[in-house]
Formats: structure tokens, C-alpha cells, sequence
């Protein structure tokens, strides 16, 4: 898998003959999430999304049909992580250099340009770093530390 991140809902995707991205909707499964302390959107993405499977379903303009309005139509995912099976909808998880095939622009003209996955710090994130640094970058947020952060310098010096 060296270095590829999972593909989940709200991905990023662009079609090469497309003028606009658009993003992922993931309808196949609902019982695996990645990325998330708690199951709320982020599910897996996986071979098995196919035919209207973005949330605007069109790439705007499409040049493979005269610049006429886009209507994606996927059929097929190359690029996939074939070592785990997700057994509620039988496929395998997508990665972020998996391409779509779709009946208009034909294999693998459809890119992922964001996997999906975002940053999610929990209060075990914040308490196992360096409390230092999070005050550095992060001059304005309240961090509600527990304990007071040594002084970094003596403002009188």
C-alpha cells in the first residue's frame, strides 16, 4: 500500500475531459468508517460504488461530448486494495491513486484528487503533545491545558 491513504466519503474527484471536481457519495456500505472517533460520515469507499456515485453527478462540462453538460456515469475502478474484502458489499476499498471508468470518457479517465480523510485531535492527541508547540501555533485557542506551560522567556530580560 506504500504511503496511499484509504479513499472514504467526501473524496475529491476530477474527470480529465471535466471542468469542475466533484465529490464522492458513498452509497454501497454502512457499516465501515475510516478516519473518525465516532461513525458519523467518512465511510469506506470501495469498488462497488458505480453509476451515479457523486453528490452532483457531473464534472460540468464535458469535452468527450461537445462541452454538453457532464453526466458521470461510472462503471468500473482500477487501483484497488485487494488484501482486505468489505463483506457487506463485497468490494474492495478504494485508494487515492485509484481511477474510475466512466461510459462517456472510458477507463480510468476519472482521478481522485483527495482521499477524503481529514484531521480529526482528540483530547488524547492534545495530551500526548508538546504543549510548547500547540501554544506556539496556536497562540489564540484556548487549549485548556491542566497544567500551566513553562515560560518560555522572562519579558524584563
Amino acid at each position: 500500500m506504500s504511503k496511499q491513504h484509504f479513499v472514504c466519503q467526501g473524496a475529491i474527484c476530477q474527470c480529465k475531459f471535466g471542468t469542475i471536481p466533484d465529490t464522492l457519495q458513498i452509497k454501497t456500505q454502512s457499516k465501515h468508517y475510516i478516519n473518525e472517533k465516532e461513525e458519523k460520515e467518512k465511510r469506506l469507499a470501495t469498488n462497488q460504488e458505480v453509476g451515479a456515485v457523486f453528490r452532483h453527478n457531473s464534472f460540468g462540462s464535458c469535452a468527450q461530448m461537445n462541452n454538453k453538460p457532464c453526466q458521470v456515469m461510472v462503471t468500473d475502478w482500477s487501483g484497488i486494495y485487494d488484501k482486505i474484502k468489505v463483506e457487506e458489499n463485497k468490494g474492495y476499498p478504494l485508494l487515492e491513486n485509484s481511477k474510475a471508468t466512466c461510459l462517456i470518457g472510458g477507463p480510468d479517465c476519472i482521478v481522485i484528487d483527495f482521499h477524503g480523510q481529514t484531521v480529526e485531535i482528540t483530547v488524547q492527541n492534545q495530551a500526548q503533545s508538546n504543549q510548547e508547540v500547540l501554544m506556539e501555533l496556536s497562540p489564540f485557542v484556548d487549549l485548556d491545558l491542566e497544567h500551566q506551560p513553562k515560560k518560555l522567556y522572562n519579558a524584563s530580560e
